[in-house]
This record gives C-alpha cells, structure tokens and sequence, in this order.
C-alpha cells in the first residue's frame, strides 16, 4: 500500500474535504473517528496525521477528544481549527472563547518558514471559529496570527507538532493548498505517487476481503454515475457473483427508464434485472408531503424490493450502493449536524437483510467521474449530472401525484434541452426543474389563469459540498421560460433559483 496520511475526524462538516484536498496533491488519506486509539492508528503506519475541524468547543460538555498518545508517537501532526485548539489543550497552551472569526480573514505570517514557506507575509485565509489559543504549548513557536487571534499557526517542528486555526482545504484560502503541499511534502516526506488507478487495486481487494469466496450481491442501480461506478468496480472484484437490479420507481426524468435498461445491457455487460414499481412506489407516496418522510419511504420500499429480487435470485448476501461521502455527511456523519437524510444512508430500513457494500463511500463526485473513466465506463454514464436516488419526489414540494410528475417531467425535458443546446450543460454541476406546492396567478388568452410555477435550478460546483447559483445568460433563461409556459399545460410562471450552497441545498428537499 502506497504511503498514508491518516484524517481524525472531529464532526467537522467539511472534514472530508481535507482528505480530498490531500488525495489532489497525490497522497492517499483515509479517515478515522477522532476518538480512535494510537496503538490502532499505530497499526496503520501512517506518515502523518491530520486533526480535522468540528463544531464542538474543547470546553463543552461533550467536546470530542483524542488519544494524546498520538501527539507523542513521533509521526508529524497537523490540527486544522479545533484540531488546533484540542493540540493547544492538550499540551498545555491556553485556549479561551474568543469574540470568533467567520469568513475570510487576513493572515499576517510572522515565520515563514517550514509550514508557511512561500506564503506572503499578509495573505487571506477562511476562519469559522468561536475558541481561540491565546499562548501555545511550551516548546511551540508562533507561525502567524490574525486581528482577533494571536496564534493562528503555531508549531514545533522538532516534536513535528503543526497547527493552524484556519482551513487550508477551502478555496478561500489563498494559499491553502500549498500549505498542505508543505505538511505532506515537506513535513512527512511524502512521495506524492497515489492516483485514482493505484485506488482500484486498493478498492478490489477491499470487496473481495469483505464478500469472501462465495459472497454474491446485487446492486442498487439507479442510472446515474454513482451507481454504475459502483457496478463496475465490485463487477471486477467478484464477477457474476454480481447482479445489477435497477427499480423503476416512476419518478424518473422523461424517457430515463428504458436509457437505463438500453445502456446498462449493452455497455457495461453486467446481468441485469429490470423492476417496474411504479404503482407501488406512488401509492406509498399518496398523502404525503414531508420531505424526510418521503425519502424515508422510498428508501424502505427500495430496500424491500431488493430483498425481495435477492430472494427470487436465490443466495444473495450484499446489497452494493454508490453512496458518496456528501450522502453520508449530509445525513449526519459522526458528530456532523443533520442536514438531509439521503435515501441510501439514513433511509434505509434498521431491519435490513444484506450487509451493506458502499465502495464509493469516501469518495466525492468528481474522483467518482475519474475512477469511472479508469474503469472504462462509457463517457455518457461518467458525464451524466448528479440525480438524487429519491428522484422527481425531491424535486416536487408536498404530495407527489401523477399529474404533477407528468407536469414536472415535460418542464425538467425542456429545461435540460434548451441548456444542452446553448452549450452549457459541460459548465454545469446540475441543472433542473423544481415544482413547489401552491398555484400562481397568470393571464394567458387575454384572461385570467391559475397555474403552476416551475423553478429552474442550475448550478456550478467542484464535489457537491459547496455549489453557486449559475450565471445563465439572460437569452436562454428567456427561452426556457417561454417554452415551459407555452408547452406544458398548467404552467404559468417561471422563476430562477439564485441561492448558493450553502445557505440552500442543491435539490429543494
């Protein structure tokens, strides 16, 4: 196995954005809960250790801790935020609540050197924290500070003990990235040789170890990348000990059913079982209108129906998912907060059959896109933009009916062929049609109407974690609007969603 560097995850809600960022620079890093023992982290032989961010102050109640063997264990540590301030604790620093930073900052470096180095002497970072370290541990020399925190870097390089208060893994953070490259590279002596092709050996022999000689599965096949990434790759570890079962649940986008069956047979040749539920899904569906419960039925109904496939195909004992990591930390990862329970991670039912395979679980979306083309996938499976597993229920505010999907579905066709005609659909993370409850007041043949309105929902975006609005020009908004007006019936307005990620989420439920 290509050289570590191991995440402790403290519930920070973009922890898993450091292990990317460290993934980028060409280094494989897995995460561990932040309460994990040295001697198991020991056993990992990692060539260095990140302490990630969180919610928690070091002086709360239930503030999450760490094994402080780990700071001793002669493998270099970086603490990132709260990981910073545990380290200050810890070893004897002095941590207080402060007045707080949150949102872009200006750093002023005083040792450039060893974590720094090459980072201007003022240079903006993204701060979002409430405790501070006023004096470091003894032993620790102040890298850089901030207006309203005195140590916002500090380390000691003989101990290879490393901290910043700010992150380094977001965007907003000028220099960040090069930071990290310093800790990786410069600090552990890092090589910097993983890819996603070493990841696929690596993920192999993990299906393989966990399924056994005779473990057989299906998988959960939805159409989009996630689940056909999935696919392929426990289809290369276990062969036909693997049987693709894709539920046509009734709300997908119009014409993506019988896609899904015509590429699936023909392109990825793996056995495939095609479900028509329909009726049964819609009428689980009736009356409801929350949105938590309606992912929370439509994930138990597609748990059942597996297991019911899985009793007709004989012995089956795993159910294969494309679960990513933004399903799992938008659901509540750890101590993260609950931001929306996604149906193939807090909708599943506690009474479940199969043992769960996820071997896409650590992954964001674009390192899925770069595993499916190492894989070989056709370009038009790893392209295709995100679709939420509960489909056009998401996507649709209160009770899902047929007519509304049926309307829903004529103005999601128009939306995507005019974005696709101008072009724009490779600049986009997703784009799509959102139909809210209520009815609009219109005038329409010189007379007064009373219809729907259809929101249009496009966005740009790196993994899904974070996502801006997107700057359609003017021309095309006007197309797609009148069309959606003079060819879906019901239809009387049309409106544009200029919300980022965060406050909002990308889909409206």
């Amino acid at each position: 196995m290509t050289q570590m560097v191991l995440l402790l995850d403290f519930g920070a809600q973009y922890g898993q954005l450091i292990a990317r960022r460290v993934r980028e620079a060409g280094v494989y890093c897995e995460i561990l809960p932040a309460d994990t023992p040295a001697r198991q982290v020991a056993e990992r032989r990692p060539a260095g250790i990140i302490l990630s961010g969180g919610p928690a102050s070091v002086y709360g109640p239930e503030a999450p801790t760490m094994d402080r063997e780990l700071l001793s264990a002669g493998v270099p540590v970086l603490g990132i935020c709260y990981g910073m301030q545990l380290m200050a604790q810890v070893l004897g620093g002095r941590v207080e609540p402060g007045p707080g930073e949150y949102g872009r900052v200006e750093l002023r470096v005083v040792e450039p050197d060893g974590l720094l180095r090459g980072v201007e002497e003022c240079t903006p970072v993204w701060m979002s924290h409430g405790d501070r370290v006023l004096e470091p541990p003894p032993d620790f020399r102040v890298l850089a500070e901030s207006s309203a925190c005195p140590v916002a870097a500090m380390a000691a390089p003989e101990r290879g003990l490393y901290a910043v208060q700010f992150h380094p893994e977001v965007a907003h953070t000028a220099r960040g990235m090069e930071i990290l490259k310093n800790f990786l590279f410069g600090v552990c002596h890092l090589a910097g040789d993983w890819s996603m092709e070493a990841f696929i050996p690596a993920a192999v022999d993990q299906i393989r170890r966990r399924m056994g000689e005779e473990g057989r599965a299906i998988c959960a096949l939805s159409g989009g990348v996630d689940s056909a990434v999935a696919a392929a790759l426990v289809h290369r570890a276990v062969g036909d000990r693997l049987t693709a079962v894709f539920v046509d649940h009734g709300l997908l986008r119009e014409g993506e059913g019988e896609e899904v069956v015509r590429t699936f047979r023909e392109q990825l040749g793996v056995p495939l079982v095609h479900v028509e539920a329909r009726d049964r899904f819609l009428a689980k569906l009736a009356g409801v209108t929350d949105p938590e419960a309606k992912r929370r039925i439509i994930g138990t109904e597609f748990v059942r129906v597996f297991e019911e496939q899985a009793a007709r195909l004989g012995r089956v004992d795993f159910l294969v998912q494309g679960t990513l990591y933004p399903d799992v930390i938008e659901s509540g990862h750890g101590k993260a907060a609950l931001i929306k329970t996604h149906h193939n991670v807090g909708g599943l039912p506690e009474d479940l059959a199969l043992e769960l395979v996820e071997p896409l679980r650590e992954l964001f979306k674009d390192e899925v896109r770069r595993l499916g083309r190492e894989l070989g996938l056709p370009e038009g499976i790893v392209r295709r933009q995100p679709f939420p597993g509960p489909g056009l229920a998401v996507r649709i505010l209160g009770e899902v009916t047929p007519e509304r999907l049926a309307l829903l579905r004529r103005a999601d066709r128009v939306v995507r062929e005019e974005i696709e005609a101008a072009g724009w659909a490779e600049r986009l993370w997703q784009y799509f049609a959102v139909l809210p409850e209520g009815r609009s007041v219109g005038v329409m043949g010189d007379g007064r109407s009373y219809g729907a309105a259809v929101v249009l929902r496009a966005v740009t975006s790196e993994d899904g974690m974070t996502a801006d609005w997107a700057r359609l020009p003017h021309e095309l908004l006007d197309r797609i609007a009148r069309r959606v007006v003079n060819e879906v019936p019901g239809v009387v307005r049309v409106v544009y969603d200029l919300t980022a990620k965060p406050p909002g989420t990308i889909e409206w439920e």
